[in-house]
């Protein structure tokens, strides 16, 4: 009698928690067409990232042509300058020589029309000054000296007409030595100006470039941006689901301490939530658990665990005794695997190379339950680690031992 009244006590309670809880089939199909649509939509956004990687490097590159223009530019602007320098130098230069080769010319001109003059005077009345100075003279020794006196001053005219002409053609060659640079100035200015007007229409053509890569790159990093918020829905609404598992479990376990209790059997303990865990795996703690500078630049975000440095596949193990209910792709986790531990506690492993168990299998603490790995969104070998209540992530720091 007893018997048939638990029993009649118990079916109602049963058949309530059989209409609140999906059955286990179809929540575990649930489960899974949503890890694909979440597969489905990483490799989308996977493939996005790429384009974006690819905007920016393509930004980066034209932007550094753009830079190397400009300093071109910059660069062809210092030697105009310099040009202009010369030019200026020279021109003092050729006005300088142009008023030497003048005063040189006015001389001789001077010299020249004296000599003119008494060639002249020779030919009408024939020169008789040097002969009238020499007539003077009152001794031999008187006409010797004043014969010598005329005959050197004759030479030193004679050679101050000739040093006269040699300065001149010295000014003149100087004179055209100028012009000549002045000319090879001239034109290193036309090419000067020629490539910065080339080298402006490069850079105005690279800055328009520069433009359109960039508004490529911010309308691609909106599309990630928007992949992101799709996935972490989606991901949102695979960690709903893996609590109602969750909650599942549970409603097994205490069926079974219910029908332990009916058979007259040792009723299973209620399994509450571990008081510590156990380090998953040796290796220090490369990105602690709370805000930080996402490793992807999409600015500060919340991280939800404790990223432990360790060799690829070096052994991964349970933090504490528990029930795994997820051992799969887990979007940006990667390969992961969630083991509830009860009182609504689980532990989460991520970017895994390799799962050692399956869902559905019972672990203790310390047993291998994977590899380390870098699948899913990470920079390099690592274990992310996260402890949640309820659902919601709680630092580990103070929970390992």
């Amino acid at each position: 009698m007893l018997s048939a009244a638990l029993c009649c006590t118990i079916a109602p309670a049963l058949s309530v928690a059989a209409r609140h809880t999906p059955a286990p089939s179809a929540l575990t199909e649930k489960i899974r067409q949503q890890r694909q649509q979440i597969h489905q939509m990483r490799l989308k956004l996977a493939g996005k990232r790429v384009q974006l990687r690819f905007q920016q490097l393509q930004t980066q590159d034209l932007q550094s042509q753009l830079a190397a223009t400009n300093h071109s530019i910059a660069r062809v602007s210092a030697s105009l300058q310099e040009l202009g320098a010369e030019i200026r130098s020279n021109t003092r230069r050729l006005a300088w020589n142009t008023r030497q080769l003048e005063a040189a010319e006015a001389t001789l001109a001077r010299h020249n029309a004296a000599l003119n003059r008494r060639l002249v005077d020779a030919y009408e009345r024939g020169d008789t000054g040097y002969l009238n100075v020499l007539l003077a003279a009152t001794s031999f020794n008187d006409f010797v000296e004043r014969w010598d006196d005329i005959r050197y001053m004759i030479a030193a005219n004679q050679r101050a007409v000739r040093e006269r002409k040699a300065a001149e053609r010295l000014v003149a060659e100087a004179q055209r030595e100028l012009e000549s640079e002045k000319i090879q100035l001239s034109n290193a200015v036309a090419r000067q100006q020629q490539d910065r007007f080339q080298l402006s229409a490069l850079a105005d053509t690279r800055s328009q470039f520069v433009s359109l890569a960039e508004a490529r790159r911010r309308e691609v990093a909106q599309e990630v941006a928007q992949l992101e918020d799709l996935t972490a829905q989606q991901e949102s609404e695979l960690e709903h689901l893996i609590v109602q598992e969750q909650a599942l479990e549970e409603a097994r376990r205490a069926a079974e301490r219910r029908a332990a209790q009916l058979a007259g059997r040792p009723i299973p303990p209620e399994i509450g939530a571990p008081s510590s865990f156990g380090w998953p795996v040796s290796g220090p703690i490369t990105s602690p658990f709370g805000m930080r500078s996402d490793p992807f630049g999409r600015g500060f975000t919340m991280h939800t665990g404790l990223d432990i440095g360790a060799p690829m596949g070096a052994t991964i193990t349970a933090a504490a005794a528990g029930h795994v209910i997820f051992a799969d792709w887990y979007g940006g986790y990667g390969k992961a695997i969630i083991i509830d531990h009860g009182g609504k506690t689980v532990t989460l492993y991520g970017h895994c190379s390799q799962w050692f168990v399956s869902k559905g299998q019972d672990v203790q603490r310390g047993q291998a339950i994977g590899a380390i790995g870098s699948t899913g969104n990470s920079t390099g070998p690592h274990l992310h680690f996260e402890v949640r209540v309820n659902g919601v992530p709680v630092d580990p720091t103070g929970r390992l031992r």
